[in-house]
This record gives C-alpha cells, sequence and structure tokens, in this order.
C-alpha cells in the first residue's frame, strides 16, 4: 500500500482484520473508504450506555477503554479490556440495543463508524466480512476465558493470569514487550476486572513482586521470570489466537 495509506486513520482496522483473514488490495481500500467521524474522548467518558441504540460502531484509535456491566447493587465487572485496534462496539451496532457499557479507561481516540456502512462493507467484500466474524469470534473466546479465571481461579492466578494476558496483547498491537510495559489500570479498576477488592489485588501484586516474578514502579509491570508468570497464570495463550492461523482464501 502507498505512505498515503499507511498514514490513514483507519490504518488500525486494516492492520487488525488481516490479523484474522488475508485482504487484497481492493479489500484494504475498501475498509480505509469507510465513512466515519473522529472524536477525542476523556478517561472515564462513555462511548456506550447499556441499553442505547448505537448508529455507529467505534474503531479505538489510542488509549484504552473496557466494557462492564453494572450489578442492581451497583457493583462493576469489567469485562473486557480494549486497545488500538479495537472495534469496541460492534456486537451493539449490529444488534441495535447495547446490552452493556462501554468506557475509556484512558483519554484516547476513536472513528465513529456508521453500522450501515460496515453491513455494505460486509456484503461487498466477503474477505473482510470474514475477518470481522473471526474478530468476534476471538472476542468470544477471551470472555469465555475471563469467565474461567474470574469463576474458578485464586486470586494470585487471577492476576497472574491477566498480567499475562495485557503483556501478549499489548505486544501484538505494538504498544509493549511482554516483559515491560505500562498497565493502563488502577488497582481499583484490575479488582472490578477479577472480581477482588483492590486491597486484595494490591497484596497480590505485592506477593508476585516479593517472590521475584514482576517488578512494579507505579503502574509500569516488568516481568523478571515470564515462565514463573505463566505458571502461576495457569495461562495458555491460545485462546488469544495470535499465532496468524488464517483460513486459506478461496
Amino acid at each position: 500500500m502507498s505512505l498515503e495509506s499507511e498514514s490513514h486513520i483507519l490504518m488500525p482496522m486494516v492492520r487488525k482484520l488481516q490479523r484474522w483473514h488475508s485482504l487484497d488490495e481492493d479489500d484494504k481500500a475498501a475498509v480505509l473508504a469507510l465513512p466515519y467521524v473522529p472524536r477525542t474522548l476523556n478517561a472515564t467518558q462513555f462511548v456506550v450506555w447499556d441499553g442505547d441504540r448505537p448508529q455507529h460502531s467505534c474503531l479505538l484509535l489510542s488509549g484504552f477503554a473496557v466494557r462492564h456491566k453494572i450489578a442492581a447493587g451497583g457493583a462493576r465487572q469489567i469485562l473486557s479490556v480494549h486497545m488500538r485496534g479495537d472495534l469496541m462496539d460492534l456486537q451493539n451496532s449490529l444488534l441495535g440495543v447495547a446490552d452493556h457499557n462501554i468506557q475509556m479507561l484512558t483519554a484516547g481516540e476513536v472513528a465513529m463508524i456508521p453500522a450501515e456502512a460496515i453491513l455494505a462493507l460486509v456484503s461487498a467484500r466477503p474477505a473482510v466480512g470474514l475477518a470481522l466474524w473471526m474478530e468476534t469470534l476471538v472476542d468470544g473466546a477471551i470472555f469465555r476465558e475471563w469467565i474461567v479465571n474470574v469463576g474458578r481461579r485464586d486470586a494470585r492466578t487471577r492476576l497472574a493470569h491477566l498480567l499475562c494476558e495485557f503483556a501478549l496483547r499489548l505486544e501484538a498491537a505494538g504498544l509493549g514487550a511482554r516483559t515491560d510495559y505500562e498497565m493502563p489500570m488502577t488497582q481499583e479498576q484490575l479488582s472490578d476486572a477479577v472480581g477482588l477488592t483492590s486491597v486484595h489485588v494490591n497484596r497480590t501484586l505485592m506477593g508476585l513482586g516479593t517472590d521475584g516474578v514482576i517488578r512494579r514502579t507505579h503502574r509500569r509491570i516488568v516481568v523478571l521470570d515470564w515462565q514463573a508468570l505463566t505458571r502461576v497464570g495457569d495461562f495458555d495463550p491460545r485462546y488469544l489466537h495470535l499465532n496468524g492461523n488464517m483460513p486459506a482464501r478461496a
């Protein structure tokens, strides 16, 4: 692709979709031709509220965001974390009514793409449609792993597993290295992701540091022993599907 294409605002979407399925030059051009509205959002700003009727799919260009649900008593459960290149609310925009919240974790930029434009693209470019489908399937795989993490792992394993997932996803997105990265979540936000109190999260992270597995400086995570962290976290990266195994094009 041309240098102009490489700098296009929607290029992160092309790169992410190519991870799941190969796209030819016409497919890439069709993605880059999608209409969009750029927006700059502040930390904690909502992208979608539970119950909304979204008209757009939101491509995250920079920063971090979370999906979450609020229980009847007011407690929040974070369901997933999103980073550059993720289409955060593809499901909401196509299902019609949002069944969860999407909120910025940090300040960042997004591109709002009309849902009808996504549907037209899928109809016109089957390879793009397959890549989008695979994107939602991998989202589902991550959700399943998070359910296991919260439901069947102890505190130490939950935190270690989340640290491993962040490491590999940030590395794949070009936002860090698996052994050295910035954690965009506070201890309170981590507690909402793993179903623990923030005090328990802090104590558990300190324990991983004392054992020589990680080192923390504010929000920077340095993994001192990657193999030990994966063992503690019962971590198998297969569910992230980062190995580039894509179906052959017809």
